[in-house]
């Protein structure tokens, strides 16, 4: 500090200038780092009041005291209502992962089952993602698993297809789904479209948790069918009866009081947090997940379940039915936020007494227990975590390995993996796929691939994150391979200037023994673990998880292509233009051949369209 240039003031001293400029708006607040690093987002009911709780020199917490001494500069954005502070701060949680905030780590979207609703005999199907097929979408479910348990029960009870649409329109004969009484086979007109939309309509009823009535309508329509001796169709619906009887009763929990709701309930312990959460849809049990959220460098439990309500649904629409294990700050506001988003009312309810407590219960009990599970694998973890650093002379146990590898069939289809790992296992959220681009590569060249994985990996890294701040950047390099590939690999960092990196080669032994790896680093002689050596086995397992998602990820590339046909190039031409003209002609092939009358016959297909389908394969100015 040069002579007569005063410093900057930093936490309570900088926080109390800006209440000269603040008024009693609502908003939101962001609390800045000495590097610009956002700390903190924050709203408020009042500004200036929130604010000027910050600039007291003492009487916070800890955690609040050390994030006022770290505070630099402060944003500060009004809003026109608190609700609209509440769904802004969760956003920009989501989106800068401040230090000291709440912050939900998994936000992957959930499954639900879709009848569709644009074909005279609808499919019933899993579905991710945005909601633009037609039809009526049931959800959510916690995991595909427990969307396969459920689609595979419903195939049971009301025998729908699961088939795509292109392949019910080429069956000739009935499928095995068939045969095992899992499908009643529209597809070759054992139903007609009056006895399946009966079938569709059961199966929706189920779906909205109308099964006990449904079961009554079962039991009539067989008594009939006895008495008018149709003994077939009675023994059908005995089947259908008994396998709706199986269903509700492995279903684990099922309310009676509560039709449409979350149970959200949180364990703390040893500074970690557990948020456990069940699924009721349709008086049914639709699942539950696990959720292990950033406490924020120590918050309180109700933040802690606060912060984790707000970005749970910040991209999915809450159930009419929130119940919590604890009670959060503004509960209120939060119910207003979530009714504002799902554009119908929504109840946020701490349970007192009853089914609901139960249901609440339930959960935290289950918190409890996979949290109890999480730290002792975490514990594991660490000692894992040790023993590498202390086996290769790391500087320290590395916070983040990243694991490289690729996958091809002769060149064909070539796609680069990396998964990673950290102190709690398997992190698959930051996991990615490369697929290969390289025109100039020789087919089988795994140098070559390795190289653009790698340099475009640590690109993108140097350009989002030039100063190397984040959690993105690894401590070490796992690669399939030995020694030419570690030197390969250690090339690549030292152009990009990153090879301060460590990185470990892990190449099998001269009989490809599985316990014989032999490992391998830059200026070292390669080396071995002994047998029996959990560093060992925890090697393989990072190098044996990487190798199944790059053949996972090269499986699906692979499919793709063969399921490819010349009409995905035309423009104009879609998923739907597409079945139509396949099931028209019978292959893309007679399609390239057909004449500009014979595709203007086919339907859906316009006279602008057959003559761009024309000139596609015809090269016709």
């Amino acid at each position: 500090m040069t002579k007569g240039q005063e410093a900057q003031p930093r936490g309570h001293l900088l926080i109390r200038q800006y209440l000269r400029t603040l008024d009693q708006s609502p908003g939101v607040y962001r609390m800045l780092g000495e590097t610009g690093e956002v700390l903190y987002v924050g709203k408020a009911r009042n500004l200036k009041a929130r604010v000027s709780s910050y600039a007291r020199p003492s009487g916070h917490s800890a955690r609040i005291s050390r994030m006022i001494a770290e505070t630099s500069s402060m944003m500060f954005l009004t809003t026109r209502t608190e609700v609209e502070a509440l769904l802004l701060e969760q956003n920009l949680i989501k989106q800068l992962k401040p230090r000291y905030n709440v912050l939900m780590r998994d936000d992957k979207s959930f499954p639900n089952i879709l009848v569709t609703g644009d074909h005279p005999f609808p499919q019933i199907k899993k579905h991710r993602g945005a909601k633009k097929e037609k039809g009526s979408y049931y959800g959510p479910f916690a995991s595909a698993g427990a969307v396969n348990r459920t689609l595979n029960q419903l195939q049971k009870v009301f025998l729908l297809r699961s088939c795509s649409d292109a392949t019910f329109e080429t069956r000739t004969r009935p499928c095995l789904l068939y045969q095992i009484k899992r499908c009643s086979a529209p597809c070759v007109g054992y139903v007609d479209e009056a006895g399946y939309q009966e079938l569709v309509t059961d199966a929706e009823r189920f779906l909205r948790g109308k099964s006990t009535r449904m079961q009554g309508q079962l039991a009539r329509q067989m008594e009939e069918a006895a008495e008018a001796m149709e003994f077939e169709r009675a023994a059908a619906l005995r089947d259908r009866i008994r396998a709706l009887t199986q269903v509700q009763s492995a279903q684990g929990i099922n309310p009676k009081g509560v039709t449409e709701g979350d149970v959200i309930a949180l364990h703390m312990e040893g500074g970690q947090a557990c948020v456990q959460v069940f699924f009721i849809r349709a008086n049914q049990n639709w699942g539950n997940r696990d959720y292990y959220p950033r406490t924020g460098s120590g918050a309180e439990a109700a933040e802690v379940l606060a912060g984790f309500v707000g970005q749970f649904y910040a991209d999915k629409e809450p159930p009419r039915l929130v119940l919590l294990s604890h009670d959060i700050e503004d509960r209120d506001l939060m119910a207003e936020a979530l009714s504002e988003r799902a554009g119908r009312k929504v109840q946020v309810v701490v349970p007192q007494r009853g089914e609901r407590v139960e249901l609440v219960e339930s959960a935290r009990r289950n918190a409890r227990e996979s949290l109890a599970r999480r730290m002792s694998e975490t514990a594991t973890q660490a000692r894992l975590l040790n023993g590498l650093a202390e086996a290769f002379d790391l500087d320290a146990p590395p916070a983040r390995i990243e694991v490289y590898d690729n996958s091809h069939i002769m060149g064909a289809d070539a796609v680069g993996a990396m998964v990673v790992a950290g102190p709690e296992g398997f992190i698959k959220s930051q996991y990615r796929k490369f697929n290969i681009r390289g025109d100039s590569l020789t087919p089988g060249d795994d140098f070559g691939m390795m190289k653009e994985v790698l340099t475009r990996r640590f690109s993108r890294l140097l350009k989002e994150d030039p100063d190397r701040q984040s959690e993105a950047w690894p401590d070490l390099l796992l690669i399939d391979g030995g020694q030419g590939q570690v030197s390969a690999v250690h090339q690549i960092l030292v152009v990009l200037g990153v090879e301060d990196i460590a990185l470990i080669g892990v190449a099998k032994g001269v009989d490809r023994d599985g316990g014989k790896e032999e490992f391998h680093r830059i200026g070292r002689s390669p080396m071995a673990l002994r047998r029996g050596d959990p560093v060992l086995y925890f090697l393989q397992r990072l190098r044996d998880e990487a190798h199944r998602f790059a053949i996972g990820t090269h499986r699906a590339k692979r499919a793709k292509a063969v399921s490819a046909t010349p009409l995905d190039e035309i423009a104009g031409v879609g998923a739907t233009r597409k079945r139509a003209l396949l099931a028209h002609f019978g292959s893309a092939k007679a399609v390239s051949r057909a004449g500009l009358a014979d595709l203007r016959a086919v339907a859906g297909i316009s006279e602008t369209l057959a003559e761009k389908i024309y000139d596609h394969f015809h090269e016709r100015g």
